[in-house]
């Protein structure tokens, strides 16, 4: 009798063991335990505690088209003799934080993907504002022509073709090139807010959208015009959501052109010159660096990649102009096999897994072009000149208005009276930071002097038309933003946010905490 009331207790034991198995992370009566706050120890997510919504911690995801380029530090700047005698790129060491950018330049099918959600929303037909911004998008197929060449047939067909859906967009400039990321940034939030229920899949419908009343990233965190919610998916016992915030991690940072620094950094692929990687915590390689590398696909001073058997030697790794007359190489054996631009994933990637990052075309950034730059650059992460600071607009009555042409949330620049009294700038607009004055003792005078302006903008990298000094990620040329080159393309970048290691890694050391014995005074480590 003994033995069957032990058996039958330890029964109900195991029983037991497997429910509170069952409820690990719940309270009582298996009511899910509520995240709390370290300040105030009161519950997140909880309506009756004051309803402070906070999100599941969530690694930054990977945009369309993107590749992680892990920050680090690098000597920017010239690489070889500067035979152009520009002095515009003096060696200075700088770092970059993590980011974000295009694997390929952006292609003719991407580009005409952007001209077709134009037409369709803001359709040139209806009126002469739609017209216009419609034309303004378009790219300058004209910039393919030269007075002494037949180019013609490339004016006509070379954005249009299929044969070239592929090949880089050109005759775009700065200006176009920085709306088409604007475009896709709100574009691909736009299918994020929608893949989780938060924007009715009928909002992407034929008229929908039409003219100034179209999604807008910006517009729909400040609430102006929301498209017709979906149906959210919410939890049990979770607060219900109506919209999305950027505390939420589903909103996606602005694609961009990528700053000058962030582009010659990637160009490098300088991740490759670590000689131990690994992606085990705690295991990293050497801090090296190599400061003399020439080209995106060298592995020595001498610009040289080969593998064990010699195969790639001799191997165009770019597009470019062997020299006059020479675009292509001869019939049967044609160097680079291309007369013109050619497919954004032709050539070798480089060591982040990024195309073209030397030849095929040149590529616009962020920049405003200055030939000190590198000097005049700032002692910390995120090189840049270009700065002009802005802030959202109000109304008479404080709140925030939409463009009625463009849709676009109306943005006001910030003045120099708002920031006299700032520690970290005094100026709304600093493009033209250090111009004329003591310490810089430089000065613009465009048209006059010089053909450096507010407008100059940096582009990189060499082009099928360029010779191989300007295939080096150190050069850098200019150009003003409302001009466009044959030669001349772009690629988009976003910022990273998180982990500078990317996802999935902590930021900063890791040790484990110690805890003291309260009678001994002895610490004993434990888990965190």
């Amino acid at each position: 009798m003994q033995k069957t009331v032990t058996v039958k207790n330890l029964a109900i034991l195991m029983s037991c063991v497997v429910l509170l198995a069952s409820c690990k992370g719940k309270g009582l009566f298996g009511k899910k335990k509520q995240d709390k706050s370290d300040m105030t120890g009161w519950n997140y997510n909880d309506k009756n505690m004051g309803g402070y919504k906070v999100s599941k911690a969530v690694d930054q995801k990977t945009g369309p088209g993107l590749v992680f380029v892990q920050g680090g530090t690098f000597t920017m700047g010239q690489t070889e003799e500067d035979v152009m005698g520009d002095w515009n790129n003096i060696p200075r060491r700088v770092s970059v934080p993590s980011f974000y950018i295009d694997r390929t330049e952006v292609a003719n099918v991407h580009y005409r993907e952007y001209l077709h959600w134009i037409e369709k929303v803001f359709d040139p037909t209806a009126d002469e504002n739609n017209r216009k911004i419609y034309e303004a998008a378009l790219p300058d197929t004209l910039s393919w022509r030269s007075e002494l060449s037949y180019n013609e047939p490339m004016v006509e067909y070379y954005f249009r073709h299929p044969g070239f859906n592929n090949y880089p967009v050109v005759g775009v400039t700065w200006r176009q090139a920085s709306d088409f990321c604007l475009w896709r940034s709100d574009r691909v939030n736009e299918k994020n807010l929608m893949d989780k229920g938060f924007i009715n899949k009928s909002y992407l419908k034929p008229g929908a959208q039409q003219g100034s009343n179209h999604f807008s990233t910006k517009a729909y965190l400040l609430n102006l015009d929301p498209p017709p919610p979906g149906k959210i998916k919410t939890k049990k016992g979770e607060q219900k959501q109506t919209t999305a915030s950027i505390e939420s991690g589903i909103i996606m940072p602005d694609y961009r052109l990528p700053f000058e620094a962030e582009w010659e950094y990637a160009a490098y692929g300088l991740i490759d010159q670590n000689p131990r990687p690994s992606v085990k915590e705690g295991k990293r390689g050497e801090e090296l660096a190599s400061n003399k590398q020439m080209y995106p696909w060298s592995q020595n001073v001498n610009g040289l990649r080969d593998t064990r058997h010699g195969s790639w030697q001799g191997a165009f790794l770019a597009n470019f102009k062997r020299g006059n007359g020479d675009n292509a190489g001869v019939a049967g054996g044609l160097n680079d096999r291309a007369f013109y631009t050619a497919d954004v994933k032709s050539f070798y990637p480089n060591a982040f897994g990024l195309y073209n990052m030397a030849g095929n075309v040149s590529e616009w950034v962020q920049d405003v072009y200055r030939p000190l730059s590198t000097l005049d650059f700032d002692d910390m992460p995120a090189p840049f000149r270009g700065n002009k600071y802005q802030k959202l607009y109000k109304n008479a009555n404080g709140e925030y208005e939409k463009n009625d042409t463009t849709g676009k949330v109306k943005m006001v620049d910030v003045t120099d009276a708002e920031s006299k009294n700032r520690r970290n700038y005094q100026r709304g607009n600093v493009i033209n930071f250090a111009d004329g004055d003591s310490l810089s003792q430089s000065s613009y005078g465009y048209g006059v002097t010089t053909l450096i302006s507010d407008k100059s903008r940096v582009y990189k990298g060499g082009s099928w038309n360029d010779r191989p000094y300007w295939l080096s990620p150190g050069s850098r040329r200019f150009l003003e933003e409302e001009q466009a080159l044959s030669t001349l393309g772009f690629r988009c970048a976003m910022d990273r946010m998180g982990s500078p290691e990317g996802n999935g890694r902590k930021t900063g050391q890791q040790f484990p905490t110690r805890r003291q014995n309260s009678k001994t005074g002895k610490t004993k480590k434990s888990k965190r």
